[in-house]
């Protein structure tokens, strides 16, 4: 425009030309965009709050994730299994405080107690033997890390549920059982697998996986132990077969536990305000398109 003749002439001259408009179409279309994205996230607050007397006991479920949780002797696999069971005991539970370790070699806690079940389901879908580096089943220390996450000052209200194949390497574990029952902890287990066992599949060699002797190992479930350790725990064992029935039957349990007492101010009533975000991008959107701007010609002179 410079190299046509002056610059201020030659604006003048442009039809629908005026200065800062296309910056100015630009901020409608931000603005536009950012109220109806408010908008959507549908912001509101609550008008009216109630008392609500809430009872629940605290649930710690310890998930084996060692490998051999990978075998297919049930389908998909033991742990796909195992992770549909705690997502079906999810969906049932309402006001009991849920907390997720996991174990191998070793246990972590992955989720503290808490009411947030959608945490646990989260935090369950990146669940993998490739989070604990130690391999083996050591029942003891998930027993351990969930007497530690427990309320210390309270003797009931408390369940465990281990969920495990029952290969154990472990032998404490039938002892740390019984201490945990002494401190009021009903401990369940759940079996995974099935006694005849089935082959594990090693990642790295994409073949069989051996033993020393060149033989192919075989995981096989281990219910006697399970059997004990849930003798010990005063609690039940059950072999997960039906992933609903067995759901059913362990949030069954933990209703029929003496609960304790927890009052939580609930919000009944909202208002929402989404549609005032909306009606502002909306009129962001029309004042924008009914601007003019500078046109350009197919063969790009200007307009």
């Amino acid at each position: 425009m410079q190299k046509l003749g002056d610059e201020k002439l030659i604006n003048e001259q442009i039809q629908g030309f005026i200065p800062g408009r296309n910056a100015f179409k630009f901020i409608l279309l931000t603005i536009a965009l950012s109220t109806i994205i408010i908008g959507w996230a549908n912001l509101r607050t609550g008008d009216k709050s109630e008392k609500v007397q809430r009872k629940g006991v605290d649930v710690i479920i310890a998930l084996d994730v060692s490998k051999s949780m990978l075998a297919k002797d049930i389908q998909p696999d033991r742990l796909t299994r195992a992770k549909q069971l705690i997502m079906r005991m999810t969906d049932k539970m309402q006001n009991d405080r849920i907390a997720l370790i996991i174990f191998a070699g070793k246990a972590y806690l992955q989720v503290p107690l808490t009411i947030d079940y959608s945490t646990v389901k989260m935090m369950l879908q990146n669940v993998s033997p490739d989070m604990v580096p130690t391999q083996g089943t050591v029942i003891g220390d998930a027993i351990d890390m969930a007497m530690e996450t427990f309320t210390k000052n309270e003797r009931k209200y408390k369940s465990l549920i281990i969920i495990s194949d029952g290969e154990d390497h472990d032998e404490m574990a039938l002892e740390k059982t019984r201490q945990a029952a002494d401190a009021g902890v009903i401990v369940h287990t759940i079996g995974i697998g099935s006694p005849q066992g089935a082959t594990l599949y090693d990642p790295v060699t994409k073949s069989l996986k051996l033993d020393e002797n060149g033989s192919p190992v075989v995981s096989k479930l281990n219910e006697d132990e399970l059997r004990s350790l849930a003798t010990a725990g005063h609690g039940t064992y059950s072999l997960l077969q039906n992933t609903d029935d067995v759901a059913d039957k362990l949030t069954n349990n933990l209703e029929s536990m003496e609960q304790k007492s927890l009052g939580s101010v609930i919000y009944t009533d909202f208002t929402s305000y989404f549609q005032y975000f909306l009606f502002a991008g909306f009129i962001a959107l029309i004042i924008e398109w009914l601007l003019p701007g500078v046109k350009k010609k197919k063969n790009g002179s200007i307009a």
